[in-house]
């Protein structure tokens, strides 16, 4: 495990918010080196007592415990002020700490990824076995991932570098795999012949408050499904690997990714809607709408298609939006009917198909819905009624944070839970044809008060579970 981590972007939203707390449990859980060390660089001018001020005061320190790892963190924090786009000032301020192996660390916007590199490498930090760690996004399209990639290529090999997707950090997201492929009942139905169709649900309370130039600038989906949700449809959707290592599960994906069916503008209407929060009310408070010169989406709504043997005729549908009323993450699976139905009550047209529903967030759940007789008369005709099979953990274990996972990983080099480039580029060129099929099709932003569940057209995107599960009413 290398013991020196070189993070850019220190005074940043994410590193304050997760990275820095995420050193400061695994100090606290002696899970880093003994001589691990933190350089921190950012664009505001601190030296490292102001630094550590300014960390200590953002950094919450529960109990004892907690405030001692804070304590010891900032004792193996060094702090530079530095220009990026600099590269001379990055090779005087930086070289000095290329005396061992690191991991660089890019918390930074990906304007900065080529000129950070190219000054890390000048500065020879990235000589092998270094590594460099890259925040999502990468790129705004193919093109420009593309060259990203390219450029970071000339500076080290691609089995250094790892690209962040911190849903794949998230042990529900982990448990996808394990249900998958750890158990015979799922496999043996997980294809087109018995599934009926699949839906992705990523809603989000929060605003884009102080994140407006941003969003404008990428919207939600090149924000949220180019990366997380393509990330959770390729887990759900892909082959077996021939075994758990990072190329066979990140060759696997690829493959779904690829096969997602390009969108055009004659089916762009259909398969679509985006959308875009007005004035409402979240959580009992009034919020105020987005507002930005630019059209963009807080909201998207997809029906997708992935051309292969297994998922053929398989509608994969996709929604994402912010100011939603609940923050929860839930992938479900939705069976076809029995084959042949010999029930009287209910008739065939009211019973209700066999769903397997797997929550992430907040609370990590799994249900199966099934018909049963249970609570039928001991006379007259069996009446079957909708059952729900709990199959969640209780109590849900105390999970570490995603970041947590994935520092570790990047420290000890595994790279079983980041994004490999192919995978990258695959993404990017499916939100490629949606993107330029609504230009083509002129597809409008549709209104939706904060507080619902997007525009009225986006109903019949919605996982039917919304209907009963607490969260509020689907749109009408």
């Amino acid at each position: 495990m290398h013991d020196t981590l070189l993070l850019f972007g220190a005074t940043g939203d994410l590193s304050q918010r997760y990275l820095f707390p995420s050193l400061q449990h695994l100090l606290r859980d002696r899970l880093l080196p003994p001589d691990f060390r933190v350089v921190a660089i950012g664009r505001s001018e601190h030296d490292d007592g102001g630094f550590q001020a300014w960390l200590r005061e953002r950094i919450d320190t529960p109990d004892a415990r907690d405030a001692a790892a804070l304590d010891d963190l900032l004792r193996r924090t060094h702090y530079i002020a530095l220009d990026l786009g600099d590269e001379q000032a990055m090779v005087a301020a930086l070289s000095p700490y290329a005396d061992r192996p690191s991991v660089s660390y890019l918390a930074t916007p990906p304007d900065l990824f080529v000129p950070a590199c190219r000054g890390l490498k000048a500065a020879g930090l990235l000589e092998d076995p270094s590594r460099l760690v890259l925040e999502k996004p990468i790129g705004r399209d193919l093109a420009s991932a593309h060259e990203i990639n390219t450029a970071l290529k000339d500076c080290l090999d691609e089995s250094r570098i790892f690209r962040i997707d911190h849903y794949l950090g998230k042990a529900p997201v982990q448990n996808l795999l394990a249900l998958r492929f750890g158990n015979t009942l799922m496999e043996a139905v997980w294809h087109n012949r018995w599934i009926e169709s699949v839906d992705i649900l990523v809603a989000e309370t929060a605003g884009v408050d102080g994140r407006e130039g941003y969003y404008a600038h990428y919207g939600a989906l090149r924000d949220m499904v180019q990366n997380h949700m393509l990330q959770l449809l390729a887990l759900i959707a892909m082959e077996p690997p021939s075994m758990l290592d990072a190329d066979s599960i990140r060759d696997e994906k690829r493959k779904v990714l690829r096969s997602l069916r390009p969108m055009s503008v004659a089916d762009v209407a259909g398969n679509s809607v985006r959308g875009r929060y007005a004035d409402g009310v979240v959580d009992g408070a009034a919020v105020r709408g987005f507002r930005h010169d630019s059209d963009v989406e807080t909201f998207v709504a997809l029906r997708a298609h992935i051309d292969n043997w297994r998922w053929a005729g398989v509608p994969f549908r996709l929604v994402t939006g912010k100011r939603m009323p609940s923050r929860t993450t839930e992938v479900v699976v939705t069976f076809k009917p029995v084959s042949h139905w010999v029930f009287e009550r209910p008739s065939r047209e009211r019973a209700r198909s066999n769903r397997l529903r797997m929550r992430l967030q907040p609370e990590e759940t799994i249900e199966l819905g099934l018909m049963g007789s249970l609570a039928a008369p001991e006379w007259g005709a069996t009446e079957l009624q909708p059952m729900s099979l709990d199959l969640s953990m209780s109590p849900s274990p105390k999970r570490r944070i995603a970041y947590e996972r994935l520092l570790v990983d990047a420290l000890k080099g595994d790279q079983t839970l980041f994004v490999r480039d192919d995978e990258v580029e695959a993404a990017w060129q499916w939100i490629d044809s949606i993107s330029n099929a609504w230009q083509g099709a002129n597809t409008p932003v549709q209104s939706y008060p904060a507080g619902s569940w997007g525009p009225t057209e986006a109903a019949a995107f919605l996982p039917a579970t919304l209907s009963g599960n607490g969260h509020g009413k689907k749109p009408s």
